[in-house]
């Protein structure tokens, strides 16, 4: 859904409420209990007034103020005062406890609601990547994912609730005012409604525009100033600062006047609701006198109604200012819940292959068969990218692609990620569509490094970890070097503790791509260093599992068959679990050794003897099996056919 079509196809604030209240479905015991305990402190308030009413009443019935008045409800006539005193003493007190309570479970529902949105958000995000995403303007992405989430605390903590406790306690109030008088009752509930909800509504439904224009020029205000930060150094050079001032200065007035507008509506809807208040107690007041006058109210029902009404309008009050700031909060939901609700354009294929079915298989090259492939400009425009395109890919072979600036070199790898999906022709691994392999699979056989890669404002140690959360120094450095960015790394003053700054600005692109190679531990960079061993005279090779790829045992075979068919030396397996990402099974071993000529050996560091007995069983002994510390290469015990 674009922007356009957010502002223009707005859903109904009852729609957005709606929605946004079937969230609270896990927390829906707590939100009861608040909303109850919420009705039962209003009521305490209440009835204080009502109660010291009361006491004036009971001092009229006994002469106190040397007359006596008609009554027709004697319900606390015979109440001593010193009771409805220290019954009025325990409400009070109660009224305190009860509000603090409901305050409390309304946050506690708010801030878990709001973790429980963020992590949805990010899932979203994650699903609309990258093909919904390019392109999207990403300040308004960040206002969403930070203060538009944060807004719909509002409406969590201070509208659910409010809502629920203003009809409960509007009901029971009417219900006791209508018991001195149906026509008090019908006043009363008259006042309710419009204070309550034809205010509201009419407020709403006049600045609900302006909330949805307000919350997207914040958000456009977010992109411009964030876009400004990225293109600091251009902006210096090529002299566009005042420019780019005067633009920021603009948008920000423009802001301030919406800002301003709201404003003026928040306090001519305030000033209406407490003139509709007024005029309610007063219509009150004289309602109860002229039933008085006829004979159909007694003078203590003057006294309760009147008070009652005057001090009941603290929760369709609470309504009533709701909508001052529910025309920001329900924007913020409508921005929310329709990015929830974006369909992806490329749709994950759940699942993943079992590792121990795909033992039997290797890597056997991809294709783009008679690939189209267009991005869409506008509504009725599309830019065709590739046409008809076609290109194999051989298992053990380094292919480079070329062309000139937008020919589709990016396009190409992207499709073979699948981060778009072709709309003709087909692309496929391993003899299979990409639309039809498990995303998770297919995203762990391949590495894609890009032209920009992205670094965190983290350390560099903690950069490359990212495939590996808790891989130690000595993995981190090994990575390093393996990419050949080590020695670099050990120029810096920190080492790998070194910040990379914001968005990498420390580093070079060479070296931001290096890093991303670290990450990666890609199978290109092993047959790089392999070849590069060879070339200077190695005897053989030692190939480690994967540090930073978490790979299938088909991934395994595919990344050892390439290593080793680049080169005529022969090479051991080092199958370490507890370092690594991943262990080398069995099954995995012998299928390398039956098909891969120079795989002679496994140095086998599982801890577990049943292991290497495996090994030697399914490879019939066509294999040295090596084990012991690195330091005691002298003592490692060497297994093969003849000593089983």
């Amino acid at each position: 859904m674009s922007e356009h079509t957010n502002t223009t196809k707005r859903r109904s604030a009852i729609q957005i409420m709606g929605s946004l209240i079937g969230l609270v479905k896990p927390l829906l015991h707590i939100m009861l209990a608040a909303i109850i305990l919420g009705t039962l402190g209003y009521l305490c308030a209440i009835f204080l007034t009502i109660l010291a009413g009361q006491v004036i009443v009971h001092g009229l019935l006994t002469g106190v103020a040397g007359m006596t008045v008609p009554v027709e409800k004697m319900w606390l006539v015979f109440t001593p005062v010193k009771t409805i005193i220290t019954v009025m003493i325990v409400i009070a007190v109660l009224r305190g406890i009860l509000h603090y309570v409901e305050q409390y479970c309304n946050h506690f529902i708010a801030f878990k609601l709001l973790a429980i949105i963020r992590h949805k958000v990010f899932a979203s995000l994650r699903k609309l990547c990258p093909a919904k995403l390019e392109g999207r303007d990403k300040g308004n992405l960040i206002s969403i994912i930070t203060t538009d989430i944060e807004l719909l605390e509002v409406f969590y903590a201070h509208t659910i609730s409010p809502i629920a406790i203003a009809t409960l306690t509007s009901i029971i109030m009417v219900i006791f005012i209508g018991r001195y008088h149906w026509l008090a009752g019908l006043l009363a509930l008259t006042a309710y409604l419009i204070v309550g909800v034809a205010i509201p509504m009419w407020n709403g439904k006049r600045g609900s525009q302006k909330g949805m224009e307000f919350r997207t020029s914040f958000g456009e205000l977010n992109s411009f100033v964030l876009d400004s930060l990225r293109g600091l150094d251009e902006t210096i050079q090529y002299g566009q600062g005042e420019k780019r001032k005067k633009q920021m200065t603009g948008q920000s007035k423009n802001l301030a006047e919406m800002q301003e507008s709201l404003s003026k509506m928040e306090g001519s809807q305030r000033s209406f609701t407490n003139m509709v208040i007024l005029l309610a107690s007063f219509g009150m007041l004289a309602l109860t006198i002229w039933l008085y006058a006829k004979g159909e109210m007694g003078f203590e029902g003057i006294l309760t109604c009147t008070i009652a009404m005057m001090g009941s309008f603290g929760p369709v009050v609470a309504l009533s200012s709701l909508s001052n700031n529910l025309n920001q909060t329900l924007a913020s939901g409508e921005r929310v819940l329709s990015l929830l609700e974006e369909t992806p354009l490329v749709e994950e294929i759940p699942g993943d292959v079992d590792t121990e079915e795909s033992t039997d298989h290797t890597f056997t090259g991809a294709k783009a068969e008679n690939v189209t492939f267009a991005y869409k400009v506008s509504e009725t425009e599309t830019d065709t990218i590739l046409d008809h395109y076609s290109l194999t890919l051989q298992p053990g072979q380094i292919t480079g692609i070329h062309g000139a600036s937008g020919s589709g070199k990016s396009t190409l790898l992207k499709l073979l990620m699948r981060f778009w999906d072709v709309q003709e022709g087909s692309v496929s691994v391993d003899g299979a569509d990409v639309r039809k392999i498990p995303t998770k699979h297919l995203r762990d056989m391949e590495s894609y490094v890009t032209q920009e890669t992205h670094l965190f404002h983290d350390s560099i140690a903690n950069n490359i970890a990212i495939a590996k959360p808790g891989a130690t120094r000595e993995e981190i450095m090994e990575a390093a070097k393996k990419a050949s960015i080590h020695d670099f790394i050990m120029t810096l003053p920190k080492g790998y503790d070194t910040e990379v700054g914001e968005l990498g600005d420390t580093l070079s692109g060479g070296e931001k791509q290096r890093i991303g190679i670290a990450r990666s531990n890609s199978t290109r960079t092993a047959i790089q260093l392999s070849q590069e061993a060879a070339k200077d005279g190695a005897d053989g090779l030692l190939l480690v599992t994967p540090y930073y790829n978490k790979a299938t045992q088909n991934g395994l075979i595919a990344h050892y068959t390439q290593i080793c068919n680049s080169v005529d030396i022969p090479a051991i397996l080092y199958n370490v679990p507890s370092r690594t990402g991943c262990a080398i099974q069995p099954t995995t071993v012998a299928h390398l050794v039956k098909n891969v000529d120079n795989i002679v050996g496994i140095k086998e560091a599982s801890g577990d003897i049943s292991v290497g007995a495996k090994i030697m069983h399914l490879c019939d002994g066509n294999i040295d099996l090596y084990s012991g510390n690195d330091d005691q290469d002298r003592k490692s015990t060497r297994l093969n056919s003849s000593h089983t």
